[in-house]
């Protein structure tokens, strides 16, 4: 495609300067077709809305987004069975009728009556152990909603981050189309008056038509970053959004050991996986107190026929399990507690290691990415500026021609569109480092790298000098 419109513009410019040939009364503007198409579809839309910035963001994506409010809910539903898993059962009142007569079976004071009360007792520690069972339930579920917020914290940042950077190469690219424009009249004019080739003017086209290919890159990807935004925000992914901050990449980053210390206190997973122990050594323990007996306490009151010595009396009972009787399923249920514990003692140990691999990718990508906007912010961008100020003054003094000015301008504003990137990627990857750690790193001490204002650089005017 980008071949089929290089030949294309080739042959709309050598048409152009055949027409000029065969007809030297006209006054052929070889630039005119890119030109109007530049101005047409350079339109890309306007803030509309309030810019947002980062703290906002995701203060409403904690407060409003679907996966994070399911895991609240969750919670709320965990902590209810704290109180049930360590409760009695059920208390049984039971009524008992015996010795009517059949003869009058409606009789009832020949009839003797038992009202009775029942009532089950676990064995001592059994319903404190499972409510410990249910209450490190909870504290999974909370695990996991801090799992939840982290995750959705690093793809709000990464993405903040991308519509930023996007908004800033919208910029550019606006000082970039200033900068067309002027420099392709300041070419249409000297093409005119023969004081440059006509291959400059070719290429000065094929600048100007690479320009509307960059425009609607930009709106594409500025349009995904929005839906992508909105969805983690929980509304609508075509809701209007803008966003407003600077990059703030911190000044120094943690060390290794620093960030895995700070993991084993901070990282959900890790929160999570250490529940699950100290759940299985609870289920381990719940599982030995099934050689405690247990207990079945019953008190009754009796109503005994007209006649009877004592017509009014009471009875008691207690029943005992005897687990002993019965160890071979106590002892498989132990032994597959013990089990579960190992498994779940082998899979923290597992879990802290993907942490610390994670960590350590991730640290290695943010330090990759530090040096590289270290390097453009204080190498690249000074020495692109400083070529493209001598590369104007040269060409106003008649010192140098379009073309090399041209490749001044693209070579800066491709310095500049990688310092976004970088700057954004830089950030990208601290979010990520963040993530794997669980806590916010330190920005104490940061450096504010905003990008040079479009006023500050060179200007050029279509000027002709004879």
């Amino acid at each position: 495609m980008k071949a089929l419109r290089l030949n294309i513009c080739l042959l709309i410019a050598f048409s152009g300067a055949r027409c000029f040939a065969s007809d030297p009364g006209a006054v052929p503007d070889p630039l005119s077709g890119v030109t109007g198409l530049l101005a047409q579809a350079h339109q890309h839309s306007r803030p509309s809305t309030p810019a947002m910035s980062l703290a906002e963001l995701e203060a409403a994506a904690l407060a409003n987004n679907p996966d994070i409010r399911v895991a609240t809910r969750r919670i709320a539903a965990a902590a209810t069975r704290v109180g049930s898993a360590g409760s009695l059962s059920d208390p049984e009142f039971m009524y008992r009728g015996w010795g009517t007569p059949l003869a009058k079976p409606w009789d009832l004071n020949q009839a003797q009556h038992m009202f009775m009360f029942n009532q089950s007792l676990p064995g001592p520690g059994k319903r404190a152990l499972r409510a410990q069972l249910a209450a490190e339930g909870v504290e999974q579920v909370k695990a996991e909603l801090e799992a939840k917020k982290h995750e959705v914290t690093a793809q709000v940042r990464k993405t903040f981050y991308d519509l930023l950077r996007n908004q800033g190469e919208l910029l550019l690219h606006d000082e970039q189309a200033a900068l067309a424009r002027n420099s392709s009249e300041s070419a249409r004019i000297k093409y005119v008056v023969g004081r440059v080739p006509q291959q400059d003017v070719l290429k000065a086209q094929i600048a100007l038509t690479k320009l509307v290919e960059h425009l609607v890159m930009l709106e594409q990807d500025g349009g995904l970053a929005r839906a992508r935004l909105n969805t983690l925000l929980g509304r609508d992914p075509g809701f209007p959004l803008e966003v407003q901050g600077e990059y703030s990449p911190p000044q120094k980053l943690p060390t290794l050991l620093d960030l895995e210390k700070n993991a084993l206190e901070n990282r959900p997973e890790l929160a999570m996986s250490s529940s699950s122990v100290r759940q299985g050594e609870a289920r381990t323990k719940l599982a030995e107190k099934a050689y405690t007996p247990d207990y079945n306490l019953s008190v009754g009151y009796m109503l005994m026929p007209d006649g009877a010595r004592y017509r009014n009396t009471y009875m008691a009972e207690v029943a005992v399990t005897l687990p002993w009787l019965n160890r071979g399923r106590h002892d498989a249920e132990i032994a597959e507690a013990q089990a579960d514990l190992s498994a779940d003692k082998a899979e923290y140990d597992n879990q802290r290691a993907l942490v610390f691999e994670e960590i350590q990718e991730a640290l290695i990508r943010a330090q990759s990415a530090k040096r590289l906007v270290d390097l453009y912010s204080q190498t690249l961008r000074p020495q692109a500026q400083a070529t493209l100020k001598s590369t104007v003054a040269a060409y106003q003094a008649d010192r140098t021609d379009f073309l090399n000015l041209l490749d001044s301008q693209n070579t800066t504003l491709e310095v500049e569109l990688e310092y976004y990137r970088t700057a954004s990627e830089l950030e990208s990857r601290i979010a990520d480092l963040e993530r794997a750690v669980g806590a916010p790193l330190t920005r104490d001490g940061h450096e504010s790298d905003t990008p040079v204002p479009p006023s500050s650089r060179p200007q050029i005017t279509p000027e002709v000098r004879q």
